[in-house]
């Protein structure tokens, strides 16, 4: 090949590789038509074996059926086929033992970095992470337990945006649908959505005091437990929910009792998924910019240049959160009666 191409096999190598070395531009088009003429494949495995990396990111998530995860992994997919590189997804279930086999099998594999979405306090998968000393980059969540570089979102400060806009359509006050098993040392998300609560509702002057239910994160088991909350004698005028998922499963139980969104029951989710827009009425949520968040992430994971150092704080990247309006929440619609 580099006998058709006229130039050396480390030049060719150069184009093949894409580096280390810049090729002038005629020369790697005489070595690209080299390829095309004589039908040449890279031997992936060869060049793994070689450089002892891959081309190869590992994603793992704690349940990609879930809309978020499926689009926050459909956007770390897209920044890395920017940069070559090819996503292996796993799935954690939100097990703990599930999450440190994915670890072992994708480090094991030699991928060129990891994305982890933790699904909880993640012990083990830091004892796994510091013995492979591997390129670990924390998307979406932080636990207390692992010192690795994250992007995350200001998910206290979008939970409190959308608490007040709740309780400035009139309500007395905005209950709140946290997780299950939150809790603040965990580095969850959910944990910093109900802290943004709380501190709404205590701006607002109003108690938080049997107003915070603990509910799963996927729509179904949410619409029972949605079911009984919204026949209680107490029943909300508002609600918050910790995830869009959680939100569908509440507005489905309020049609189902033949309660009004958002006349009956004002409703605000966060996440800003895509079929947040597609609800009867479209749900207002807390949004974010996905795609520069799995952006950030792919190059921290690739670069060593980008991977900071020092304290804690300094290597947390953090995205702003934004206050999706739409119908659910009352904007738009005639005043409560």
């Amino acid at each position: 090949m580099a006998r058709l191409a006229g130039t050396s096999t480390a030049v060719v190598s150069y184009v093949i590789n894409n580096g280390p070395r810049p090729v002038a531009p005629a020369t790697r088009e005489r070595v690209l038509a080299a390829i095309k003429e004589l039908g040449y494949r890279p031997d992936r495995v060869a060049q793994a074996m070689a450089s002892r990396r891959t081309d190869l990111i590992g994603l793992i998530v704690p349940d990609a059926r879930q809309p978020f995860f499926a689009e926050l992994a459909h956007a770390v997919e897209q920044a890395a086929a920017e940069r070559g590189k090819m996503v292996l997804v796993g799935n954690s279930d939100y097990l703990d033992e599930r999450e440190v086999h994915y670890l072992r099998a994708f480090l094991g594999m030699r991928v060129s970095g990891l994305i982890l979405i933790s699904q909880g306090p993640s012990e083990h998968a830091a004892v796994e992470i510091d013995a492979w000393d591997a390129r670990v980059v924390l998307l979406h969540r932080r636990p207390e337990a692992i010192d690795d570089v994250a992007v995350v979102l200001d998910d206290v400060g979008g939970a409190q945006l959308a608490t007040r806009h709740l309780l400035e359509h009139g309500h007395e006050y905005v209950a709140c649908l946290g997780g299950i098993d939150s809790t603040p040392e965990s580095g969850d998300p959910v944990t910093d959505h109900v802290e943004g609560w709380t501190r709404a509702m205590k701006e607002a002057g109003r108690s938080v005091e049997g107003r915070l239910f603990q509910a799963p994160y996927n729509r179904y088991d949410t619409y029972k437990l949605a079911l009984e909350l919204l026949q209680s004698p107490d029943r909300p005028t508002a609600v918050f929910c910790s995830t869009d998922d959680q939100a569908f499963g509440v507005m489905r139980a309020a049609r189902e009792l033949g309660m009004d969104v958002p006349q009956d029951l004002a409703v605000a989710g966060f996440d800003d998924v895509k079929e947040a827009g597609l609800t009867d009425p479209p749900l207002t949520t807390v949004g974010s910019d996905r795609e520069g968040m799995a952006k950030a992430a792919v190059d921290l994971v690739l670069d060593d240049s980008l991977r900071v150092t020092g304290s804690r704080g300094q290597r947390v990247r953090q995205f702003p959160a934004g206050l999706v309006v739409r119908r659910s929440c009352g904007c738009g619609s005639p005043p409560r009666r």
